[in-house]
């Protein structure tokens, strides 16, 4: 139980980083709370950060941290990512970036099943 609300607090930090250099990425507390609750207690916040720098600025992404995505569940990837492509900083290009997150799961499948 310590683990999980460490793993959560080290996540919110991450997040409050990310809030900070970027305000598009500001979402409301209980919102986000209920997000990271619910999806990204098997994610390191390293890999939280590389998946969305995949994402949303062409950055890659570790074997490791795709196992750990894969392992996340795609329908908590695609409502992080869905969430964040909807902020108004980024929505002209939420199609885009929905693309780019297909890419991503499919791409960590594959490398999850030749582990």
């Amino acid at each position: 139980m310590v683990h999980t609300s460490s793993r959560t607090t080290i996540v919110f930090i991450v997040v409050a980083l990310v809030c900070a250099l970027d305000p598009a990425f500001s979402v409301e507390e209980a919102e986000a709370k209920s997000l990271w609750d619910t999806c990204l207690l098997k994610i390191s916040p390293k890999c939280a950060l590389d998946i969305i720098g995949v994402v949303f600025e062409n950055l890659t992404i570790t074997d490791a941290c795709c196992h750990d995505l894969v392992q996340e569940g795609k329908m908590c990837h695609d409502t992080l990512i869905k969430y964040i492509a909807e902020k108004p900083h980024l929505v002209a290009h939420e199609t885009e970036y929905l693309t780019k997150s297909d890419a991503l799961w499919t791409h960590c499948v594959s490398i999850s099943q030749t582990a």
